[in-house]
């Protein structure tokens, strides 16, 4: 499960210059974790634990998602998805292996994204909080990868994952509480956030970042970890469900 996923990685992911890596998925987010920390800063509507932590947590969705996506719906449109299917193992098993290695390389941008930041900003993270806060990064990651993978399921249905994959990335900027306090949201955006990954991992790091205990984090670490099952259940019975359906109609490979 874990190798499958990792040589597909690979595949889909070859960073022949660490440049490529570095720019999209280090530079790219940390200017955008800058961006909203000084608006918020103008805007005095939180303050920097709130913008830095936030956001560090959202960095793991480019990573995630469109990996999840990717992983989904480049095998139709590369032609190998027959292959795939043809493989006495259970395509279930395969696809979910595959969510592990964009959820670790989540967490490692997330990390990272964290760190500079903290450096930068000036923001202080109480030694003993690292622990948890690597726990909701991790839990974060996963939950957004296997949400990737379930749109990734769509793939098999729609020509262009790359619309879907945006449109995602775009609707957790927004839903997810991590640039506004849910109490500014209308009430359908916080109802909407609440089953959406990352909404509860930013606000669990941000309990621990503010030096709460991990105690006073876990109910909302509970949450995420059941939005990422959720996912993960969702996505295996979109793929059966449209690997079944495309069978019956010969279009499973159709372009």
């Amino acid at each position: 499960m874990t190798v499958g996923g990792v040589i597909a990685y690979r595949a889909l992911f070859n960073w022949t210059r660490p440049s490529i890596f570095i720019g999209t998925l280090l530079v790219g987010p940390l200017f955008q974790l800058l961006f909203f920390a000084y608006l918020g800063r103008q805007l005095q509507v939180a303050d920097d634990r709130f913008y830095i932590v936030g956001n560090a947590v959202l960095t793991a969705t480019l990573a995630c998602v469109f990996g999840g996506t990717l992983a989904v719906g480049n095998e139709r449109r590369y032609g190998t998805l027959g292959h795939v299917l043809l493989s006495p193992r259970s395509r279930t098993v395969v696809f979910l292996g595959r969510a592990l290695p964009y959820a670790g390389n989540g967490l490692f941008i997330a990390v990272v994204t964290l760190g500079v930041s903290s450096a930068l900003l000036g923001l202080r993270i109480p030694a003993a909080a690292v622990p948890g806060l690597l726990l909701s990064m991790a839990v974060g990651s996963l939950a957004c990868a296997f949400f990737g993978l379930t749109l990734g399921a769509l793939g098999l249905r729609f020509r262009d994952v790359w619309v879907i994959s945006n449109v995602a990335v775009a609707l957790l900027l927004l839903l997810t509480g991590v640039n506004v306090p849910s109490g500014s949201l209308p009430g359908w955006m916080v109802t909407v956030g609440q089953f959406l990954p990352i909404t509860h991992a930013a606000e669990a790091a941000r309990r621990l970042a503010g030096g709460s205990g991990l105690s006073a984090a876990a109910p909302e670490l509970g949450r995420e970890a059941l939005v990422g099952v959720g996912y993960a259940i969702l996505a295996a019975l979109l793929l059966k469900i449209f690997e079944t359906e495309s069978r019956r109609t010969a279009s499973l490979d159709t372009l």
